[in-house]
Parts: structure tokens; sequence; C-alpha cells
């Protein structure tokens, strides 16, 4: 689960590089569900792997929040948040 949570928050970000242009910033209205997902993805690999071993899944549930809200500050910052 921490593989796939941290691949998962990898193409969330790349995603998010993309979104920050101006005329796509429409996706991140698909970018947010698509991180949260991956968020869930990654508290289920926190919950079920042991403490020593559960790095990645850190890892992938810090890029997916950190997705989510700057994605959520750019809908703020342009007004897609109404």
């Amino acid at each position: 689960m921490g593989v796939v949570s941290i691949l998962w928050g990898i193409v969330a970000l790349c995603w998010m590089v993309l979104a920050l242009i101006p005329l796509v910033d429409i996706t991140n209205w698909l970018l947010i569900p698509f991180a949260a997902i991956g968020a869930i993805i990654a508290a289920i690999g926190l919950v079920f792997t042991r403490s020593r071993r559960n790095g990645r899944a850190k890892a992938g549930l810090v890029l997916n929040a950190l997705v989510i809200l700057v994605a959520t500050w750019r809908l703020g910052l342009g007004g897609g948040l109404v």
C-alpha cells in the first residue's frame, strides 16, 4: 500500500504542476478527489503496516495532502470555490 500511495502522490503532484497553468486550472476540480483517494490509500497503508516500515505510506500521505491543499488554494485564488 505504501508504494501505491507514493506513486499516486507523484502522479497527483505532476498533475498539480500542470494544473497551475492558468487555462488548465479547471482540472483542479478533478485533482482534489484524485489526491483524496491517494490519501485514503496511504492511511490504509499506515494502519496495516508495522511502524518501522510505513515510511512510504507516510510520504504518500504527505504528498497527497500537499496536493489537496495547493489545489484548494488555487481554486480559491481563481474564484473556483463559489
